[in-house]
């Protein structure tokens, strides 16, 4: 009998089925340099533990990207690992921050399955939850993402697909114990855009560009514990329809984040992910670049001091942002698309 496990195909997965992930992980400073070694992420709440002190937090959290993509890590071994693709995301809340010292652990429940026309690969739905040594909430989320099948032949089940928000509702955010942005320092946050300062419609490029190397994504995704072969496996990877390593896409999520600094500097914190998509792969060698829209704004309940900015932010390779590039004449997205990416932050109110 074997001892090595090759990982779950479509046909071994079971609406209602709750995998519990192994590996649980404790998060450190380490990971947090590294993690802005990797992206470049320069938020002033994840970066100074003076700053978070001084609204009210007892020290700078881990960036909630960072988050994400640890409890996404937990995942991969049992939904993702023979993937040909992550699809999207949605319903993504952040939860209780996490500080370095926190330990995180994940489950995921299957809640949608679907056989796809060719009959070789299937779509897999899970709702994953991230949870610290408490048994708090750190992030709850759904993902879907297409997985070989074993055998080709083997029947499918009837399809079931979940029914998913548009966006996460201003009550349905979390926000940090203790939050109060009066010490709020916007000289220090790098930027005097204000909540107040936005209007919905309006779209802002980014600027600057990133462009990724191998070792890299490789060194980030390795951070994360994320063991999908499609992003490290060379030898098996020659062989596919791209004949190379494909980026993860989160690392993709974490660039186009960064760069949104320049111009989104007073987003201090994500408080959801709406929904979104990796609308083509990334490589090695690709530069990437951002622009965002203002989708909406919202009010939160209770609070005078903040505001939450529904965004779209759109990543692209190759191809500065100066027009906007998103769809072409056709209606298809623009060649140059990778992410569109649709989520909530917090800002600060003047």
């Amino acid at each position: 009998m074997t001892k090595t496990d090759a990982g779950r195909f479509f046909e071994d997965f079971r609406i209602g089925e709750v995998l519990r992930h192994a590996t649980p992980r404790t998060v450190t400073e380490g990971d947090r340099a590294l993690y802005t070694a990797l992206t470049g992420s320069r938020f002033a709440l994840h970066s100074s533990d003076e700053f978070a002190r001084a609204l009210g937090l007892p020290r700078a959290p881990i960036d909630d990207l960072l988050v994400f993509h640890l409890v996404f890590g937990r995942t991969v071994a049992d939904v993702s690992l023979n993937a040909v693709a992550n699809l999207g995301y949605a319903a993504c809340i952040f939860g209780v921050p996490v500080y370095p010292g926190d330990t995180l652990s994940a489950e995921s429940e299957v809640i949608g399955l679907r056989e796809t026309s060719s009959g070789k690969t299937g779509v897999v739905h899970v709702r994953s939850t991230g949870t610290n040594q408490r048994g708090e909430t750190v992030l709850d989320y759904v993902r879907w993402v297409m997985v070989n099948k074993r055998d080709s032949a083997a029947p499918a089940p009837a399809p079931i697909a979940p029914e998913l928000p548009e966006a996460a509702a201003p009550e349905d955010l979390v926000l940090p114990a203790g939050l109060d942005l009066a010490g709020y320092d916007p000289v220090l946050a790098g930027s005097d855009h204000f909540f107040d300062d936005y209007a919905v419609g309006e779209r802002i490029d980014h600027l600057d560009g990133v462009t990724i190397e191998e070792a890299e994504h490789q060194m980030a995704t390795r951070l994360y514990q994320n063991t999908a072969r499609v992003h490290f496996n060379l030898h098996a990877a020659k062989d596919s329809r791209f004949g190379r390593r494909i980026v993860y896409g989160g690392h993709i999520i974490s660039l186009a984040r960064a760069l949104s600094f320049n111009g989104l500097a007073n987003a201090f914190r994500l408080a959801a992910i709406n929904g979104g998509r990796h609308v083509a792969p990334s490589f090695a060698g690709d530069t990437i670049y951002a622009w965002s829209e203002v989708l909406g704004k919202f009010d939160l309940p209770g609070r005078t001091d903040l505001g939450a900015l529904r965004l779209r932010t759109v990543a692209v390779k190759d191809r500065a942002c100066a027009d906007f590039p998103y769809r072409g004449p056709d209606g298809k997205p623009d060649p140059a698309v990778v992410l569109d990416l649709d989520y909530t932050v917090l800002v600060p109110r003047r």
